[in-house]
């Protein structure tokens, strides 16, 4: 199962999305996203593999339980991100020119 980013990991990516200099492949904050809703999409996989799993006699309810939750989370998560990127788009067009 794939971790939780830790608060260090977060920090780093958003300090080499604010570096003055050319960012390095892959280190902007296009990538950072990017690596952020396939890390989402691959929680959301093994939540269902684990359900699978579950319903197949392979896997306990915690582990079940467990993945859905962390699935759960980062679903929300993503949606707050939209919400604020929307909300952010709605500012800017309200900007007189």
């Amino acid at each position: 199962m794939p971790a939780a980013v830790a608060p260090v990991q977060a920090a780093a990516a958003y300090r080499a999305a604010l570096a003055p200099e050319a960012p390095a492949e892959g280190a902007g904050f296009g990538a950072a996203l990017q690596r952020a809703v396939e890390g989402a999409v691959e929680i959301g996989h093994s939540a269902d593999a684990a359900s699978t799993g579950a319903l197949l006699g392979q896997g306990s309810v915690s582990d079940v339980v467990l993945a859905v939750s962390r699935a759960e989370l980062a679903l929300q998560t993503a949606v707050a991100v939209r919400d604020r990127v929307v909300s952010a788009y709605q500012d800017i067009m309200r900007m007189p020119i």
